[in-house]
């Protein structure tokens, strides 16, 4: 390992141009993938195989020594580069370029989504290395526009991703127009056997190089899972968010509309949050990894296929907001964050039913890696807002000038944060102030680390404001009220939804919190067709039932309806409101008590009874619902919902009402 560490790149045989190219980049000292692949892909002439990490310089890896093999000027295309995704035959195409300090070689990028037309100019100008995604560059081939039969190098870079995402009919279609004799070289992550089989009948004789030693991923990543209900990983994610310090980082789903429906809700909380999936125009995917990265956007939801190829240095999180479908996909995913020395966090969330799918997956990351993932509690509303105040007052003297911001940094990891949290609590709750602000003020000064206090600078026109506010009045007071009307929104309770606990049951089976027996479980006639959100139900009941937005537990919606919790008695009055004024939704209880996690494994919605007419033994009506493709079961005797369910527009027009109600009440979520 020492002598690997005293390698240079000089050592690896890249001439003058090339070193200089190194040099412009910053790069001090080669990665290992690096130091194995150059000296054989400038020296050798074999075919190839190198098994390489996201994230561990495999561009330069076979870049550095394409651009010294290809310098002059040809007039066809020595070598081919497939991506499998727009995003990294971008980044590719750039990276190369960043390599070439002289005229040539000339770069052209190809991939679906954008103008062919310019495209086509671009290659008829003159290009010797192309980089492209499959679909596209088979289509330049069959127009004619491009011609590969002289390539002396071939690359397929991430080749395991680009046979899960189906490349490979493209693939061997583009191989069967390629010359022959050209070297081929693939990189990869994973060595699954679709890759060995793809090497056998191209490649010929080939050598496989691997990072020795190395494992698959960065040891710096503080790997944790929480076990959470579908329902309630949005309000998993908010309270991860903001326990952090300044997050920054990928939230993984596994379909699309999974990623557009958590961008949204995020969104709504006021969120920098955007979602990034296949369905995604080019020009916007562009400039949401442009906001991302400069970190307009702080939180981008993404799909697997659509992530691949994001380099983006600093994240501090990755989230797998779904469980992903094996080991190799987990470590991709976390692969994006801890790296360059730096440490970093990954969380995943796992539904009680997965915890046996959960123990596979462990056990597949155990063998690629030295990582582990451990069990986490999730953090509760009042160890969020603890963090929040912290920071925030923290935050707010380094901007006063009355504490330096070394000291500020790490006051976060030792005692001094409960000094800071007396402090805040202070000033913003308000109780036992004048003791607490003494005793406050005496840790302070007693602090070796405390700077000197000294107010910033303040303009006239606000020491005018801040006269007149205290006229009278008692200056700690009035300090008081503003910080409340400045951060009383920010650290508001009801800023947050419940997390039911969950009990570990055989095989992973979900159990129930201990205060489920005093919870009434309701079916209401709201929707997200109605245009209805897990909040907004939430701000409905709050507002017909005057009680806090909290208390309205475990929302389940669909399309069509939604299932939520309520304390018994709040239930009761719910009922009895329904059943008097037929300008609410109907509502009746659901007496299976199921969520949509048990709806996954057939159980069945509804079958509650309605007003004394539902009190027939029938089976019940099914009508078709959204969620899941399942059929839910609706009471057979109820009136209004097969009035709703002839009349839709006459359902969107009471929704409309409803929702209209709820924003005008005084008491809302």
């Amino acid at each position: 390992m020492d002598t690997e560490e005293n390698i240079s790149f000089e050592d690896l045989g890249l001439d003058e141009l090339a070193l200089a190219a190194v040099a412009k980049k910053g790069f001090k000292t080669p990665s290992p993938i690096q130091v194995l692949a150059i000296p054989r892909l400038l020296n050798g002439d074999s075919n190839m195989i190198a098994k390489a990490r996201t994230g561990t310089g495999k561009t330069a890896a076979f870049g550095l020594p394409l651009i010294q093999k290809v310098r002059s000027e040809s007039e066809y295309v020595r070598a081919l580069i497939l991506e499998p995704t727009r995003e990294l035959a971008v980044q590719t195409c750039t990276e190369m370029q960043s390599f070439t300090t002289d005229k040539f070689p000339r770069t052209a990028v190809v991939y679906g989504g954008a103008s062919m037309g310019l495209q086509i100019k671009d290659l008829r100008r003159g290009a010797e290395i192309v980089v492209g995604t499959p679909g596209r560059i088979k289509d330049h081939i069959e127009r004619g526009t491009l011609n590969i039969e002289k390539i002396d190098y071939f690359i397929l870079d991430e080749g395991d991703e680009m046979l899960d995402m189906g490349f490979i009919d493209d693939i061997e279609a583009i191989f069967a127009k390629a010359n022959p004799l050209s070297r081929i070289l693939l990189f990869s992550a994973t060595m699954p056997a679709p890759i060995l089989k793809i090497a056998q009948k191209f490649m010929g004789d080939y050598e496989i190089i691997e990072e020795g030693g190395i494992t698959e991923e960065p040891l710096l990543i503080d790997q944790k899972y929480w076990v959470v209900r579908e329902n309630e990983k949005i309000e998993a994610l908010v309270r991860l968010i903001d326990m952090a310090s300044d997050f920054y980082g990928l939230v993984f789903t596994q379909t699309k509309s999974d990623a557009d429906m958590v961008s949204r809700l995020l969104d709504e909380r006021g969120y920098e949050a955007a979602a990034l999936h296949g369905d995604i125009p080019q020009s916007q995917r562009e400039k949401i990894l442009a906001r991302f990265r400069i970190k307009k956007t702080r939180i981008l939801v993404a799909t697997d296929v659509a992530a691949r190829g994001i380099d983006i240095s600093g994240l501090s999180h990755v989230v797998n907001y779904s469980l992903p479908f094996d080991g190799a996909t987990y470590v991709h995913r976390i692969g994006r964050t801890g790296r360059a020395g730096t440490s970093g966090c990954a969380v995943t969330f796992v539904r009680p039913e997965e915890r046996r799918k959960l123990r596979f997956l462990q056990q597949a990351v155990a063998r690629a890696s030295k990582g582990e993932m451990k069990e986490d509690t999730i953090p509760s509303i009042e160890a969020v807002l603890k963090v929040k105040r912290e920071r925030m007052f923290t935050e707010m003297k380094v901007a006063l000038g009355l504490e330096n911001p070394d000291f500020a940094e790490k006051s976060e990891t030792n005692e001094t944060c409960e000094k800071l949290e007396n402090a805040c609590g202070t000033v913003l709750e308000g109780e036992n102030a004048v003791e607490n602000s003494e005793e406050s003020r005496a840790d302070f000064a007693e602090s070796e680390n405390a700077a000197e206090k000294k107010l910033v600078p303040v303009s006239p026109v606000f020491e005018a404001m801040a006269a007149e506010l205290c006229d009278g009045l008692n200056p700690q007071e009035v300090l008081a009220a503003v910080l409340e009307r400045t951060y009383g929104k920010a650290l508001d309770k009801s800023h947050y939804g419940k997390i039911s606990a969950v009990k570990s049951g055989r095989d992973g089976r979900d159990g129930r919190s201990s205060n489920a027996s005093d919870q009434l479980r309701l079916y209401v006639q709201l929707g997200r067709r109605d245009g209805y959100n897990p909040r907004s139900i939430a701000e409905f009941f709050s507002s017909l039932l005057n009680i806090p937005g909290r208390m309205v537990d475990r929302i389940e919606m669909s399309s069509n309806f939604s299932l939520v919790s309520l304390p018994v008695s709040c239930g009761n009055r719910a009922l009895d409101l329904s059943r008097s004024d037929r300008s609410l939704p109907h509502i009746h209880v659901d007496i299976k008590a199921g969520d949509f996690e048990g709806g996954r494994r057939g159980s069945r919605f509804g079958g509650g009874r309605s007003e004394g007419r539902a009190r027939s033994e029938g089976k019940g009506r099914e009508m078709r619902g959204e969620r899941f493709g399942r059929k839910s079961t609706f009471p057979k005797g109820s009136v209004r919902v097969r009035n709703a369910l002839r009349s839709p527009a006459s359902k969107g027009n009471n929704a409309s009402r409803y929702k209209k109600n709820a924003a005008s009440a005084d008491e809302m979520f």
